[in-house]
């Protein structure tokens, strides 16, 4: 039996109701064709295909002017991976001395999960304090010792996770899950290049290979393929198929460069704009500028010794990590704008990942570093590099003042408070920043998070970083996440 006629009603319902179940129906026309008018339907339907209005371009990578004033043009990230150890390196800690072998109470959080107890490891190096700044420094690295003017330390870094794999992500896309885009791809993203002929963000690898969660870690995650990291080989050619010989390749690709722009055209009045196919264009086209600009790029046999001195070249131990750091800095003088290079690699003491002996690990990594990375500052100072090149050190984490184990030296991850510092491009020189504890296990006092560090670097590149965007399934993403975060003031000259 059908419902009786309710008065101002029309079918059984009120206006009201009948309005609310139509709206999906024709008021919903009226809903499109505002939000259209404003934009919104259209950012939707590019961000399905990875594309947003601000990198809406026929080149993804043309260079673009940041909203604000510069400090920094390209960023130099040496990252140690593993994780070295605080209180070893820069972090100062006098009483952990006294407690050398004693078992203590202490609250820790580390692969092997939580405790409250441990027995102290004391710091296997002496520290001394250097420059006028009096930073304090271990014995581990004498030659960067000589730099500290120039750095600014922060002692007081923090994560959430003390496993490498999801750690690493977050360092370097600012989420502990994979699939966002790296902090180089926002940079890429943000600035393009200035240079059309070489990759705008590149990454070198240790000899001994990638870290535990790979590509992950230099990934465009969610935007196009031509913002993601470009990786130069640890040995041999950095890029392969570059040299002369490679013509005939050469020839075949940009018949094949010419057949992907024959089939853009073709679907261009039925779908303008495909971002995949012209993705994949930009990266061919890349390829082949490459092969006439990139040799001579990574070419170091221009250098003179004094340089190869410098960075340690001609040495067995430092060699190799030197080399890379050359390279760096030649890229940059080329107008790269976010270079990564990798310390360690692999597994165990294939990195600075000291599970078992702390000295021999430490001894061996910082020793191959120490030089190079001192180098590569003095080298971009005296260039004029260096105000405008923003240098990172440090690792995914950093190590706890206890062992591990009932034996050995060893020391477990420590995210809960480690040490980074910065260099150049607009830092304050000879400050340090935030402290841990006084027995190095956590951050206490001006406490940093990743994502403070990621606001640091998109600040001295130009940018608010709560204020860069990328519109993807729906939402505007951020690198430093929803709840945002703000620059470390207390480093910015």
């Amino acid at each position: 039996m059908s419902e009786p006629h309710r008065p101002g009603t029309f079918c059984g319902r009120t206006r009201r109701e009948f309005l609310w179940e139509t709206g999906g129906a024709f008021t919903g026309v009226a809903l499109a064709g505002l939000l259209a008018k404003d934009g919104f339907l259209d950012r939707q339907a590019m961000a399905a295909d990875g594309v947003t209005p601000f990198d809406n371009d026929a080149n993804p990578l043309a260079p673009k002017q940041p909203p604000l004033i510069p400090k920094a043009k390209s960023v130099i990230f040496l990252f140690m991976y593993g994780g070295p150890s605080q209180v070893d390196t820069f972090d100062y800690k006098p009483k952990l001395y006294g407690l050398d072998g004693k078992t203590i109470d202490v609250h820790v959080k580390g692969r092997g999960g939580t405790r409250n107890q441990g027995r102290v490891v004391g710091p296997k190096w002496n520290f001394k304090q250097h420059g006028e700044s009096g930073a304090w420094v271990s014995e581990l690295f004498p030659h960067l010792s000589t730099c500290v003017d120039d750095i600014a330390f922060i002692k007081s870094m923090y994560a959430e996770s003390p496993l490498h794999g999801s750690a690493m992500l977050m360092m370097n896309s600012g989420q502990i899950l994979s699939g966002s885009p790296a902090l180089g791809s926002w940079v890429n993203y943000g600035l393009g290049s200035v240079n059309e002929n070489l990759p705008g963000f590149v990454v070198m690898l240790d000899h001994t290979g990638g870290p535990i969660s790979g590509a992950k870690n230099w990934s465009s995650g969610y935007m196009p393929a031509s913002h993601a990291g470009t990786v130069l080989r640890p040995k041999g050619e950095p890029i392969l198929d570059l040299e002369p010989d490679a013509a005939r390749r050469g020839s075949v690709q940009r018949r094949l460069l010419d057949r992907l722009r024959a089939m853009n055209d073709a679907h261009a009045s039925r779908n303008p704009g495909n971002p995949d196919l012209e993705s994949r264009i930009a990266s061919y086209e890349l390829a082949y500028r490459m092969q006439s600009t990139a040799p001579e790029a990574v070419d170091l046999s221009t250098e003179s010794s004094s340089m190869r001195d410098l960075y340690g070249l001609d040495d067995d131990r430092t060699r190799e990590f030197g080399r890379k750091c050359l390279l760096a800095r030649r890229l940059v003088e080329r107008g790269v704008r976010f270079i990564q290079v990798y310390s360690g690699g692999n597994h165990n003491d294939a990195n600075w990942d000291a599970h078992g002996d702390l000295v021999f690990n430490h001894t061996k990594h910082a020793g191959a570093t120490d030089q190079p990375i001192a180098g590569l500052l003095k080298d971009l100072k005296q260039r004029g590099l260096l105000d405008e090149t923003l240098v990172v050190w440090g690792g995914e984490f950093g190590r706890q003042p206890v062992a591990e184990y009932a034996e050995g030296t060893g020391r477990d991850h420590n995210s809960a408070g480690f040490t980074m510092w910065m260099a150049g491009g607009g830092i304050k020189g000879g400050v340090s920043v935030g402290e841990t504890d006084e027995l190095g296990s956590a951050a206490v006092d001006d406490r940093f998070h990743v994502k403070h560090l990621h606001a640091t670097i998109l600040n001295q590149l130009g940018f608010d970083p709560n204020a860069l965007t990328y519109f993807h399934a729906g939402l505007d993403k951020k690198l430093v996440g929803v709840e945002g975060a703000q620059p470390i003031s207390q480093v910015i000259a």
